[in-house]
């Protein structure tokens, strides 16, 4: 191998790079597989956060960069533009772009030409795809010289779409190392397993047919296999039989070579097979499971050992762990052995551990009085690397130092998106000392433990549970099952040593690949199970405990999931599972759980009102627990900007009618075989009183003046108004809010979402529980649309509050609840008809406008629709109409809102006391439907209904279609 990728220059966000470092373990991976190649470099990553930065680095004399990794948006400049910045300095340096975001890539890919890159992947939360991407660059470079030296053998992998590459390459790269890595002896030591025992084979990726061609032709005697789609780029068009062309070529060069096809045309299977060549449909739900098959079948580290000078072993280690017990009584004349030739030090190197392998190798062995004080000094170093290792990192679950604060980990997979955001708030609140900042509160992010997603892999596969997840169609016997299951020996064991130690409430809450990321909008799709964890009896805290966990995991392939998974460009089978288990922010009041009051902050406000910006972000808060606010309920809005400028309400009246006037609490069942568990229940404002938690966040209404009075110590109706802390600042909450939404914007590049808990303490330090932290989409709206000139006879719904920027002209289906015959009582059956419909027209692939009354998604069916988001999966426009008697402000906080943001939705509010906003009702019921159930309509239209949304000025309408 000639080309080597030593240094890696990645220009990305702080929040982006923590997720490649902390919860991807890179380096671990990287390193691990580097040592079985040789033994001079490692590769190192020198990570910048703006596009200026990066370009000062690649200029100056102290950095021989190899590979530059960009993000989409590295910050003040477009990646394009930095990737064009190193090509005309003449650099002949490789730029590859590495998104999230794929729907922004296609739009970019139609209007530029992304030739200036390497070579464009998708993020798709497998931090495998960096090590593929290392890899493909080294492979691209050096198979010419390692071809025709020594023979080292490729693999041609032919596929033009980047969302499919970017999920075959870590695969492929996977089950080469995976191979690599199986020759090696179980008997061969840590120092041995640095030499090169073999080439691995290299992956040629190409995305049309004359690359792919013309790579064969020169490499076609050391070419081991060829993985292509079948429809791919010819001549500069697509064509759908390429693959089939292109192994009919091979086949006469080597008919011995295997070929494995894929496809989206099950026709195409017995065509690949005359050609000689293997099949798989894409479609397939174990698509990935069947391609490493392929793989294995046709395709034909570690520990560290100790021994004496003759090569006797006397002992191994599995880990570092491992190694700390094991060195304790290895034997002096071993640690003489190993220590002079540097064997410690190589092989913490190479299993990432660079700090502690510099302290061991930072003195010299001759400096040691014996064996003993180097063996003293190692474990000296070790015990400081524990404590260092800690502070302010996710880090492998240890009961003897799990506290207050901790956040680590079990298993060494990934910790899922969820977790990944609060891990990276851990790192930031470690980062920044708020206690001086802000006086009288503790900001911190309550105790938790991830199981991370192999042992969601693993309990899968010990209890043969993925095949059936995937195909069962019945959630009651899917979650039997999975209660059944038992947990890997070791992962039990963790589990229990973490339930013996916690004497609190828990929330064991889902964190998988796909939630709280980047344009992946799954919040709110999984379980969350919430445990008392105080039963007096052991045994039933563990039990319940274990079976929270298995309720996390079955949640991923209910029906709902597996409905919700159809409207994404993602395949269920890819998801992996982690599941947080963390201290619930509450306290108890006699037998009822709950903070003082919960909310979110989104640090983009997509309805701003004079004074306010859209940059300037809105909070939604509640009091006791935030489902009120995800669940899209009544709450209380305001800007931290500006807390004693209310526009959220008209007047006194309105506050009154549109006030929360119940919240939600934990309450422990005292049932039989309930006892120990918690349950979500809606409770009385009288009740909050009686706790003493209302006084704080209330104020008491004076008919007789028509004036609202801070506190309850007067007489009168008590409204929830949150005056007392944003008018009088008996608790900084505006000035928390607005810091902690300045770090989590300029730590991830974007805005970001941010949910919160707060347990008030009169004359005690508060308590601010910082839940989650994850990127939002924002900032499509970048082109002005003009529709003044529609004439207002021809639109059949207007707004002056929209979400989203385009015009959308393929809508010929709208389904509508009638405020006529909608009864508020019976919404539920509302839902369960939209969800009927959304099916229907699921199967034809027509997308429509769904036009609701109340808020869509409210957990609160008086509010508006309580729909699923599985029921609603193929709108594409939203049309919120409020209610006669209750304001609907547009849902901001709730998990529902999210999910269409991330979606790119359309999404319409309609207030009917608004001159500008309106809906032709008389219109619709003059139209033939389509399709009429009880409280909704379908109809259907020859011509389209077309949208247009300005995201500038939040205004849009839906046109009446064209008469024929």
């Amino acid at each position: 191998m000639q080309y080597r990728v030593t240094n890696i220059l990645l220009v990305c966000s702080l929040y982006d790079s923590f997720i490649l470092e902390e919860d991807g373990q890179l380096y671990e991976r990287l390193y691990s597989e580097h040592q079985n190649l040789n033994l001079v470099t490692v590769p190192k990553l020198v990570k910048v956060s703006s596009g200026r930065a990066a370009l000062d680095i690649l200029r100056s004399d102290g950095h021989e960069i190899d590979l530059v990794i960009t993000t989409l948006n590295p910050g003040d400049m477009h990646a394009r533009e930095l990737a064009e910045s190193v090509r005309r300095s003449g650099n002949d340096l490789p730029v590859v772009l590495l998104t999230y975001d794929e729907r922004g890539l296609n739009q970019m890919a139609a209007r530029h030409d992304l030739s200036m890159f390497e070579k464009v992947f998708l993020w798709q939360g497998d931090f495998r795809i960096l090590i593929a991407i290392v890899k493909f660059i080294e492979d691209r470079r050096n198979v010419a010289h390692d071809s025709a030296t020594v023979g080292v053998q490729s693999i041609i992998l032919i596929e033009d779409a980047v969302y499919f590459y970017s999920s075959y390459l870590p695969i492929v790269y996977g089950q080469l190392l995976h191979h690599s890595l199986s020759l090696i002896s179980e008997s061969v030591n840590a120092s041995q397993r640095f030499l090169r025992l073999r080439a691995r084979p290299k992956i040629l990726l190409y995305s049309n047919f004359e690359d792919a061609w013309e790579a064969f032709q020169t490499h076609h005697s050391t070419i081991l296999g060829v993985i292509s789609d079948i429809n791919f780029p010819c001549g500069g068009v697509q064509d759908p039989e390429a693959g089939l062309r292109f192994t009919s070529r091979v086949k006469q060069v080597n008919p011995d070579i295997p070929v494995l096809l894929q496809s989206n045309d099950e026709e195409m299977r017995e065509k690949a097979t005359q050609a000689g060549a293997s099949f798989l449909h894409k479609a397939s739900p174990t698509l990935l499971k069947e391609l490493q098959f392929f793989m294995k079948r046709y395709f034909s580290f570690g520990d560290f050992v100790f021994t004496l000078p003759d090569g006797t072993e006397v002992n191994r280690a599995e880990s570092l762990h491992d190694f700390e017990k094991k060195i304790m009584d290895v034997p002096d004349d071993s640690i003489r052995f190993h220590g002079l030739r540097n064997h410690f030090s190589n092989w913490l190197k190479a299993r990432t551990e660079f700090w502690l392998a510099h302290k061991f190798r930072s003195r010299r062995n001759e400096s040691f009085r014996d064996a003993e004080e180097m063996r003293q000094y190692m474990l000296a170093c070790i015990r400081e690397w524990k404590r260092e290792r800690k502070r302010g990192k996710v880090v492998d679950f240890n009961p003897e130092f799990f506290d207050r604060g901790s956040f680590a980990r079990i298993g060494q997979g990934s910790l899922g998106g969820k977790a990944r955001g609060l891990g990276f708030v851990v790192s930031l609140l470690n980062k920044f000392d708020l206690s001086e900042t802000i006086p009288g509160v503790d900001v911190f992010v309550p105790e938790a433990v991830v199981v991370a997603t192999d042992c969601f892999d693993q309990f899968l596969d010990d209890n043969e549970l993925r095949e059936f997840a995937l195909r069962c169609d019945d959630d009651s016997e899917l979650y039997d099952r999975f209660l059944r299951g038992r947990f890997p020996d070791e992962i039990q064991e963790q589990l229990l040593a973490f339930i013996d130690k916690a004497n609190y409430p828990l929330a064991v809450r889902s964190s998988s690949l796909l939630e709280d990321s980047r344009y992946l909008p799954f919040a709110g799709v999984y379980d969350t199970v919430m445990l008392a964890n105080n039963s007096e009896v052991s045994e039933e805290r563990r039990q319940q405990f274990m079976a929270a966990i298995k309720r996390v995991y079955a949640s991923t392939f209910t029906v709902q999931s597996k409905a919700y998974f159809k409207s994404t460009p993602y395949r269920l089978e890819e998801e992996k599972m982690a599941v947080i288990i963390q201290k619930l922010v509450g306290r108890v009041h006699g037998r009822r759980f709950y903070p003082d009051f919960a909310g979110v902050m989104r640090t983009y406000n997509y309805y701003p009102r004079h004074p306010m910006k859209a940059e300037d972000g809105i909070a939604s808060v509640a009091l006791g627990l935030g489902e009120s606010v995800v669940g899209g309920n009544q709450v209380i809005q305001f800007c931290p900007k500006y807390p004693k400028h209310s526009t959220q309400f008209a007047d006194n009246a309105d506050l009154i009618r549109n006030s929360q006037t119940s919240f939600f609490a934990l309450t422990l069942c005292e049932e039989e075989g309930d006892k120990g568990m918690l349950s979500l229940t809606r409770c009385e404002l009288e009740e909050a009183q009686e706790d003493g938690t209302l006084h704080s966040l209330a104020s008491t209404y004076s008919p007789q003046n028509d004036r609202l009075y801070e506190g309850t110590a007067r007489e009168g109706p008590r409204v929830v108004t949150f005056a007392p802390i944003l008018k009088s600042g008996i608790f900084p909450l505006p000035e928390i809010l607005q810091l902690i939404s300045d770090m989590g914007e300029w730590s991830m590049n974007s805005p970001v979402e941010i949910e919160f808990a707060v347990n008030l303490h009169r004359g005690q330090i508060h308590e601010f529980g910082f839940l989650q932290m994850r990127p939002m989409v924002a900032g499509h709206e970048l082109e002005e649309l003009d529709f003044a000139e529609v004439p207002e006879s021809q639109i059949l719904i207007r707004s002056g509050r929209v979400l989203g920027n385009a015009v959308i002209d393929d809508i010929h289906d709208i389904v509508f609840a009638d405020p006529a015959s909608f009864e508020r009582s019976k919404s539920h059956l509302a839902a369960h008809e939209f969800g009927l419909f959304n099916a229907e027209l699921g199967k034809e692939g027509r997308p429509y406008v769904a036009l609701g009354l109340g808020r869509w998604g409210t957990a609160d069916s008086w509010l508006g629709i309580p729909v699923s988001w599985d029921q609603v999966s193929g709108v594409r426009v939203f049309v919120e109409v409020g209610l006669k008697d209750i304001s609907v402000e547009p849902s901001q906080g709730s998990h529902f809102f999210h999910n269409l943001s991330c979606f790119g939705n359309g999404y319409f509010t309609i207030d009917h006391r608004r001159d500008n906003e309106w809906v032709d009702w008389d219109w619709l019921r003059d139209q033939t439907p389509h399709k009429k159930r009880q409280f909704t309509t379908h109809l259907r239209f020859e011509q389209p209904l077309i949208t247009k949304m300005n995201g500038q000025s939040s205004e849009g309408c839906i046109c009446k279609p064209a008469e024929d």
